[in-house]
């Protein structure tokens, strides 16, 4: 089991007759503590009932939060990613400050970033933790390619999808157009040994201590894609964590971001057992 703390937005997730709680960092948040990691989410939250149903998915999810903060002014859950919200106003605290330090793994997103409250106390965290990981979760209009190179050179581990290393790798003058050879021009350029990249229904590559480690997808029929790639992002870093092997690590990720694809909602309960079946079939 390891100590994981996920920084940065709750929101809602809006659909044409529903809603659901999301946010990549807390949808990441709760697969890992399906795998029984120990996970703390640090965000902020309205004083109004859509903040209280907030924590009480956390609590029903056995997600530590005690590092969310209750602000006064309402509007933390939101339909829209509009300016500004509860969790762009993320403050510094001395016992977050110890939970982060503590952890053995940091995962934080750009979305963050948009606020100078929360983007100032992310640059404070990431001072701290052993391991970051970056999910780069490119958001127009809420990114800086700057702040983006920045992230990307403070952390150890950096997830992208297809789109989005391009745009990056562009943006730093890669001579490249091979995915393998831009995903080995960024590790160089920030400094970073751990890079994924995935592939929506083709997969994943994982960039790994120097090796390259590839899955090209499992055949579903999609239902819902909204949490997948967070789903598959929490699988990956638990699998890692607790040492697997990295093949087997990218392997078990790209089936639970596929299994999750195949059902409606980006936190679906998903067994030990049907991740086993689906592997094996």
């Amino acid at each position: 089991m390891s100590k994981i703390v996920c920084f940065g937005e709750v929101l809602w997730d809006v659909f044409s007759n529903h809603k659901k709680i999301g946010g990549a960092p807390l949808n990441v948040a709760t697969r890992l503590q399906s795998f029984k990691n120990d996970v703390t989410m640090i965000s902020a939250i309205g004083n109004d009932r859509l903040g209280k149903l907030i924590l009480e998915y956390l609590k029903e999810h056995n997600i530590n939060s005690s590092q969310i903060q209750v602000l006064n002014d309402k509007g933390a859950a939101s339909y829209k990613i509009s300016h500004p919200k509860a969790w762009d106003k993320i403050q510094f605290t001395e016992k977050a400050s110890a939970v982060v330090k503590n952890a053995d793994a940091f995962v934080f997103g750009s979305l963050i970033t948009r606020d100078e409250v929360s983007k100032n106390t992310l640059y404070k965290f990431l001072a701290l933790p052993n391991y970051k990981v970056f999910d780069v979760n490119l958001r127009k209009p809420f990114y800086e390619k700057n702040i983006l190179f920045e992230l990307m050179q403070k952390a150890n581990f950096v997830k992208f999808n297809d789109e989005e290393i391009y745009e990056i790798a562009a943006f730093l003058n890669s001579p490249y157009k091979n995915l393998e050879q831009n995903i080995h021009f960024l590790s160089k350029e920030t400094n970073t040994n751990h890079i994924c990249v995935t592939k929506g229904e083709h997969g994943a590559v994982l960039l790994y201590d120097n090796k390259m480690f590839y899955n090209s997808g499992y055949q579903i029929k999609v239902a819902d894609t909204v949490g997948s790639g967070d789903s598959f992002l929490a699988t990956l870093i638990s699998n890692l964590l607790q040492k697997e092997n990295p093949q087997k690590a990218i392997d078990t990720a790209c089936a639970v971001g596929a299994l999750v694809a195949q059902k409606k909602g980006a936190n679906p309960f998903i067994s030990a057992k049907e991740i086993a079946d689906f592997m094996k079939n």
